[in-house]
This record gives structure tokens, C-alpha cells and sequence, in this order.
């Protein structure tokens, strides 16, 4: 199980569930599907139409691959810890449209192999 530490979340990130992530996804348009795990790790299997940004990569400045930020982001990877991280320092870099699911460990399904 994994444990989170007890962070109030900006109000500019929503936790949701990797179901509630999903009909929000079938409903949306525009929105970009963030995996903050390592470049390896993504091209072991990721969400289809995810693009990868290691949450390790990201600091204090807007990374260049998310250049709005008001744009509808979905933030997931492997169990929940990076993907709670990203969306943390993203909203504190103005971000305003987060979505934090999670990891993708207990997911069902095919994952995508390789780049996208």
C-alpha cells in the first residue's frame, strides 16, 4: 500500500481515481497524458497517446513539452508517489488544469510498448 505524506494539494490539481481518470478522458478533448516515470519505464509499457516527462526532470521551470498551463493535463506512473510529486511542482509553477491518478501498476489492459 502505498502511503502518501499529508500535503494539502494546491487547488489546481484534482485526485482522482484511474476510473474516474478514464470517463473523464472519453468526455475531454485538447488534453495531454502525462507519465512522469523514467524515459526506460515508459517505453516498457505506457498509456496509449501518453507522452513522457521523468518526474526527475522537472524543477522549478515550465518544461518545454507542456507549454500551456491551463491546458487539461492527466499526470500518472507506476504506483502514484512521482505522479503526486509532478503535479505538486507543476501547480506550483501556475499550472492550472491538473489531474493526478496515480500509478498504473494494478491497471488492466494492454500498455504501449516502445516511443510513441
Amino acid at each position: 500500500m502505498l502511503f502518501r505524506s499529508i500535503a494539502v494539494s494546491p487547488a489546481s490539481v484534482r485526485h482522482v481515481t484511474i476510473e474516474e481518470a478514464k470517463k473523464m478522458m472519453a468526455t475531454e478533448k485538447g488534453y495531454i497524458l502525462l507519465d512522469v516515470r523514467t524515459q526506460r519505464e515508459y517505453e516498457e509499457g505506457h498509456l496509449p497517446g501518453a507522452i513522457c516527462i521523468p518526474n526527475e526532470t522537472i524543477d522549478k521551470t515550465p518544461p518545454p513539452g507542456l507549454p500551456d498551463k491551463n491546458q487539461l493535463i492527466f499526470i500518472y506512473c507506476w504506483s502514484g508517489q512521482r505522479s503526486h510529486a509532478t503535479a505538486q511542482k507543476l501547480a506550483k509553477m501556475g499550472y492550472t488544469n491538473l489531474v493526478e491518478f496515480g500509478g498504473i501498476m494494478d491497471r488492466k489492459g494492454e500498455l504501449v510498448k516502445g516511443r510513441s
